[in-house]
């Protein structure tokens, strides 16, 4: 991008503008990775117990600001408002996460070597990589970018973060949370601008990568880092998740279509975790779908400070809309419940439903409200149907007993796979990724810390000694 170049940050439930700067050209973001690179050795060496320090102040000032960074959150997503204040939340709560994982996951091993007459110790340690970028996704803009940034300061990484151009205000919002806490300068780089400054950061002197986003993105940057094997690289992508309904209780139909709904089209469908496919038994789906309906009918859309509060907002802008737009009228099909543009000036869009049973629809992440519809005559054929994408990210089963959970377990192919619970229901104290184009497994949340830390092995003595072995006199 050239100097020049402004960056703008529009509110999606009004089109009005909330932030704007400049982006950074490849020599800033340079010039960034060479601040980190030079505060990495300090920081890198302060005790662990200073860096968890400075982490744990941060979490305090999160809470102490976490309504602020909510309304930044809902104003620059269009996301509701209870929706962003949860997210606000998320980011405090990493911290105490990280620093348990931190220890579980990369820690200190030391044992007696056995093999060894003279009393060594075999050791394992860890070792920060240097420097991490960071690429933040638009959908969960704090939340998400912070899962990878405070294990990587934990271990003892310098960060150069990315935000997402959608969402520059956020990303500016945690950067001074960071410094309020006291994290030493130059340890937290932030770079702002789009896909040419990405690519930037990508290729700058990195020890290292943590992205979260698109799987169209996520190949782009494995091709990239073919060239340089030494450097890591996590992906955390999208996914095209299977929600299978079967065997259903008459008793559970209601709550099971409360999972349907949350699951397809919480977040306006903008998780990579929503369901985009609902495979049912053919011949048995009315109920369900006769209920899903009903609650659509009922559901509020609308601004993130509305009262009542909405269930879901808009879309980040006015081209994802039109990208899903487009989308849902190319697939095959009935259109159960037809996706709906609320005002042609805004983001919003209604929920929509097509059967493409019978159908060959193309094997995509629609990142909007759009659920396709699935009739299988069997679960055999279900489990089928779930595995039909190159994606894995996460998979539900809702209904059924034990004995069906275990074997759509044991059949799905995906990184969370959930039982009567929502597709897009997933703990920061486990891990979180997926397989396929859903990622490269490196999954993160609780086990992020694998990313931000390479193992060290050792045999350590206190006094020279080697073994003799055969052929020396």
């Amino acid at each position: 991008m050239p100097p020049s170049e402004t960056l703008r940050s529009i509110r999606p439930h009004d089109g009005s503008l909330m932030w704007e700067g400049p982006a950074d050209p490849p020599e800033a973001v340079a010039a960034a990775v060479g601040r980190a690179r030079a505060a990495a050795p300090g920081w890198a060496g302060a005790p662990l117990e200073t860096r968890i320090a400075v982490a744990r102040r941060y979490a305090e000032v999160v809470t102490a600001h976490a309504e602020a960074l909510a309304r930044t959150i809902a104003e620059e997503t269009g996301k509701p408002f209870w929706e962003a204040k949860g997210e606000a939340a998320s980011v405090a709560a990493k911290v105490a996460i990280s620093i348990e994982a931190h220890a579980v996951r990369t820690g200190t091993l030391t044992r007696p070597f056995a093999a060894d007459p003279a009393g060594a110790t075999q050791a394992v340690r860890h070792k920060p990589h240097g420097v991490l970028a960071v690429l933040g996704p638009y959908n969960f803009p704090a939340h998400l970018p912070n899962g990878h940034i405070v294990p990587a300061l934990i271990a003892g990484n310098a960060v150069v973060f990315k935000p997402s151009e959608l969402t520059p205000a956020t990303g500016a919002h945690m950067a001074r949370l960071w410094a309020e806490a006291g994290l030493p300068e130059g340890v937290l780089q932030l770079v702002q601008g789009g896909a040419e400054t990405g690519r930037a950061l990508a290729g700058a002197d990195i020890d290292g990568l943590l992205f979260t986003g698109s799987a169209t993105t996520g190949a782009a940057l494995a091709r990239q880092f073919a060239e340089t094997p030494g450097r890591i690289l996590a992906l955390e992508m999208g996914g095209n998740n299977p929600l299978v309904a079967w065997d259903l209780a008459d008793a559970h139909l209601d709550a099971a279509a409360r999972v349907v709904v949350q699951s397809a089209f919480l977040s306006a469908g903008q998780r990579c975790t929503c369901a985009r496919r609902l495979i049912v038994e053919d011949g048995r789906e009315g109920p369900l779908i006769d209920r899903v309906v009903a609650l659509l009918e009922r559901m509020r859309i609308g601004a993130p400070f509305d009262e009542p509060q909405p269930f879901m907002g808009p879309l980040i802008d006015m081209r994802a809309a039109a990208q899903v737009e487009a989308a849902f009228a190319a697939l095959p099909g009935r259109v159960r419940v037809p996706l709906r543009r609320l005002d042609p000036a805004l983001p919003f869009l209604s929920p929509g439903i097509v059967d493409t049973t019978g159908e060959v629809a193309p094997d995509m992440e629609i990142f909007g409200p759009v659920l396709q519809l699935i009739r299988v005559p069997s679960f055999a054929a279900a489990l089928q149907a779930a595995n039909a994408t190159r994606f894995g990210l996460a998979a539900a089963l809702v209904g059924g007993d034990r004995a069906l959970f275990d074997r759509f377990w044991a059949g799905t192919r995906a990184g969370v796979v959930n039982w009567n619970r929502p597709t897009n229901g997933a703990a920061s104290s486990a891990p979180f990724g997926g397989i396929g184009w859903s990622g490269n497994h490196r999954p993160s949340a609780y086990y992020a810390a694998d990313s931000c830390a390479f193992p060290v092995a050792g045999i350590e003595g206190p006094t020279p000694h080697a073994p003799l072995v055969t052929g020396i006199g």
